[in-house]
């Protein structure tokens, strides 16, 4: 009978361990999505760092390009009052 016992309790310590090993598992599988998650949560915000350094640098490019043809007109409007005189 002892013996019958110990069996139950060995089995059943059994059954204790293979469920916990599949909660870890799980709970594993749910830290590696979140670990992935956060990773293209990152990767979406160098991509949005990045458009948003991009459309910067050509604010002020078109910007720099407007300066210049304002310099042009200007310049065109001296030589034109020059010849005038």
């Amino acid at each position: 009978m002892r013996k019958g016992q110990r069996e139950k309790k060995r089995k059943e310590a059994e059954r204790e361990r293979e469920k916990e090993k599949g909660t870890e598992r799980e709970r594993d599988g749910e830290k590696e999505m979140e670990r992935e998650r956060d990773r293209e949560r990152e990767r979406d915000r160098m991509r949005k760092e990045q458009i948003d350094e991009t459309e910067r640098e050509e604010e002020v490019e078109r910007e720099m390009e407007q300066d210049m043809e304002r310099e042009r007109e200007s310049d065109r409007g001296e030589m034109e009052s020059e010849r005038e005189k």
